[in-house]
């Protein structure tokens, strides 16, 4: 009985916590960034770009929320597909290219195949407490207001586009004189990292 009121309380709490800064957020520091102009309408390119920011978001949100590993999955596909478009309005061919084989080739085939051929997973018993669906649409409410305010009402310098131009030599040029060491570093860590993996699944060898 205890334990039940406590966490309705912390509940209460953090609602309370939550309202108290959208109605401050609402009234006091919104209508202070409002545009006073015209809206203008927008363009094709900008509604591609709004929907593959959106997929990205829906993808992200699929990972975080999906109680089944296989559509966490295929969440993260999703996600990862934004972010490659995302890429390509920057005119990081490099990255795009990179996103399309290396994180979606490489590292979510490897995970898709883990899930498939991992027996067994649906019993493992998770001993970590946490506030649950409920903790994170409050930490969601009380700092999505702040990103939005920073990503739409901050008046960012526009810089009219430079010509479409490829970027991967320019890149390669730096990775081997500038960031060769951070770039060697990055190596080493994911090298660690297989290493790590392999021992962790590896089978134990018994003696008859």
């Amino acid at each position: 009985m205890n334990r039940t009121f406590s966490k309705l309380a912390l509940w209460a709490f953090l609602a309370l916590l939550v309202a108290l800064f959208l109605g401050y957020f609402i009234t006091r520091v919104l209508p202070d960034y409002l545009p006073a102009g015209r809206a203008v309408p927008p363009r094709l390119g900008d509604l591609v770009f709004y929907a593959c920011a959106a997929a990205t978001v829906a993808g992200a949100a699929g990972v975080a929320f999906s109680r089944n590993i296989v559509w966490s999955c295929i969440g993260l596909l999703i996600a990862l597909l934004g972010t490659a478009a995302l890429y390509v309005f920057l005119s990081a061919d490099f990255l795009a290219v990179a996103q399309l084989l290396v994180y979606i080739g490489g590292v979510l085939v490897l995970i898709l195949f883990a899930v498939m051929l991992t027996n067994r997973i649906g019993e493992v018993n998770v001993s970590n407490q946490s506030l649950g669906l409920g903790g994170g649409l409050a930490v969601f409410a009380a700092v999505a207001p702040l990103l939005m305010l920073v990503a739409v009402l901050v008046p960012w310098p526009v810089r009219p586009p430079g010509p479409m131009a490829p970027t991967t030599a320019r890149i390669g040029d730096e990775f081997l004189s500038t960031w060769l060491l951070p770039f060697e570093v990055a190596s080493v860590v994911l090298l660690a990292t297989l290493v790590g993996a392999v021992v962790m699944a590896r089978k134990e060898l018994k003696a008859d």
